[in-house]
């Protein structure tokens, strides 16, 4: 193990990821993580990853884990009908033959990228501030709420969309509400509510696009194998979350079209009835679905999404993921974005560990991430106009 230390702010799936690959490189790694366990707070359901994500997952996760990972993923159709809120077809977007989609859950892909990390994630760990040395050329500090330090080479955000490492670091860069709400809701599938779904909603995913600035959107995950099953199989001292096969769901509109100011001031029973009752006038098959929604399984969703910047100096403190270019989710990039990063950034840091100049290196490293992560939030943010009334992006 090199004496070269790295700090990790955040065990999201870019911070983790991140772990995994810097200590299958030998690079000393520690993240500190503010929730009291992995799974304390529920982050959401199903997510998409697309080829660049699994290539990565690939070399980033030992042998036993990828397969793991890839035995717990789904593959639907690569196929997306649009719809309407009666039901109606608007739009078909055809099968890209270059791309086999993969659908995980995302507490499942948590756990298995802390895997084997247990020595190099501490929990209960709520970052208030760091410091550098006064030239920048020494190591930094950061300042935990519970009044510990730790100290080590590089400092590297990956604490999400909230980060305090930004605040401090970036204060110019600011995060923008994109003027929508989404209530995010599951629908687990079995011999009943399986019928509930027409044969379109089994596709990777269906966007419907209802009137008066109102929306929703379906994504299966059924699993090629159940999780507790695959772990047995793969890699015994995994406990794995397993969600099952369900319906991944959720209703969105214009902030203003909601009656309530906070939907994070309702509970899950209040906001399961609230999309119910912002949808009577849609098909009563999509009522449906809504009203077999697990209700303690709902949650609000504020969408935000970053304001692209300029770059700025390079120094000890990098960042990674939604902590520099949060984005819509309408693009399904967020994710897969993060895992680019963490995956470039592992590289430049394994090299530096072996003696290349640091700031070059992450040099090199933020002028990659901050094209492609950009890219994405204008894109994501391009689409989520487009498709479900989110506000623009200022002019540049």
């Amino acid at each position: 193990m090199s004496e070269f230390r790295v700090m990790v702010i955040g065990a999201g799936l870019g911070g983790l990821c991140l772990a995994q690959g810097l200590r299958r490189s030998g690079v000393g790694v520690t993240v500190f993580e503010r929730d009291d366990a992995l799974l304390t707070r529920s982050q959401g359901y199903r997510l998409y990853i697309d080829p660049d994500g699994d290539l990565i997952l690939r070399g980033a996760l030992p042998a036993e884990l990828y397969e793991l990972f890839r035995a717990t993923a789904g593959y639907p159709p690569l196929r997306i009908v649009k719809l309407d809120d009666q039901l109606n077809e608007t739009r078909v977007l055809e099968d890209d033959p270059d791309e086999t989609p993969i659908s995980v859950d995302r507490r499942t892909l948590r756990q298995i990228l802390a895997e084997g990390l247990c020595d190099h994630v501490v929990f209960g760990k709520r970052l208030v501030r760091y410091e550098t040395s006064e030239n920048g050329d020494g190591p930094v500090t950061a300042h935990f709420a519970d009044g510990t330090t730790a100290t080590g080479d590089v400092l590297v955000a990956a604490d999400g969309i909230n980060s305090v490492v930004r605040r401090q670091y970036l204060p110019h860069a600011q995060i923008m509400d994109s003027g929508v709400r989404q209530v995010y809701g599951k629908v687990p599938l079995n011999d009943e509510t399986r019928a509930l779904f027409p044969e379109v909603m089994f596709n990777v995913f269906t966007p419907l696009v209802g009137s008066r600035e109102r929306y929703m959107g379906i994504g299966p995950h059924q699993p090629h194998e159940p999780a507790a099953q695959a772990a047995a199989r793969l890699a015994p001292d995994a406990e794995l979350h397993d969600g099952g096969d369900y319906m991944a769901c959720y209703f969105g509109a214009r902030t203003e079209r909601f009656p309530h100011e906070d939907l994070r001031t309702l509970t899950s029973p209040q906001l399961h009835q609230l999309a119910l009752d912002m949808t009577t006038d849609w098909h009563p098959g999509l009522r449906a679905i809504i009203e077999h929604w697990l209700p303690e399984a709902v949650f609000p969703l504020t969408l935000r999404t970053s304001i692209p910047i300029p770059a700025w100096p390079t120094s000890r403190v990098t960042l990674l993921g939604d902590a520099i270019h949060a984005m819509s989710p309408a693009g399904g990039a967020g994710a897969n974005t993060a895992l680019r990063d963490a995956a470039a950034l592992a590289e430049v840091l394994a090299r530096a560990a072996t003696g290349e100049p640091l700031i070059p290196a992450l040099r090199a490293y933020e002028a990659g991430m901050i094209d492609r992560g950009y890219a994405a939030v204008r894109e994501s943010a391009r689409d989520g106009a487009e498709r479900y009334h989110q506000n623009p992006l200022p002019a540049a």
